[in-house]
């Protein structure tokens, strides 16, 4: 019971942790949004939002990069938390742009990842990683 409610962890369970929270969201963000964009990117870019009005085309593009690519390198651990930061962006711009901040209604999704990404960022990949290799 008393270990119910301690705030402590073992450095396995945080990475096993770090794995579960980076394969489950890269995973979903990959294959729900990023897959879809890609495979679709012809007929989305000309209603694309814009909202830095650098065109619709490369605002999918980046979103495309951020969505696909870099969820890829979280789901690998390799260059987790600058791929984090892509992601972190796309996500804060669909929350309070396409969404008009509305957490707790139509962006809940983006407020989701964004958090999780935030905490990627900020805890790093966890020992089961490609970054950990690199590191050495």
């Amino acid at each position: 019971m008393k270990k119910l409610f301690s705030t402590s962890c073992s450095d396995n369970a945080f990475s096993f942790a770090m794995l579960v929270m980076r394969v489950g969201f890269g995973s979903l963000l990959l294959v729900q949004h990023g897959l879809d964009k890609l495979m679709h990117f012809a007929q989305k870019a000309q209603r694309f939002g814009d909202p830095f009005h650098i065109g619709s085309t490369t605002s999918l593009s980046l979103v495309v990069f951020a969505e696909f690519f870099c969820a890829a390198f979280i789901i690998l651990g390799l260059f987790t938390r600058l791929a984090a930061i892509p992601i972190i962006i796309a996500m804060g711009v669909a929350l309070f742009s396409a969404h008009h901040g509305q957490f707790f209604g139509a962006g809940e999704p983006a407020g989701l990842y964004l958090c999780a990404f935030i905490a990627i960022l900020f805890m790093g990949p966890g020992k089961v990683s490609l970054d950990r290799f690199i590191g050495k």
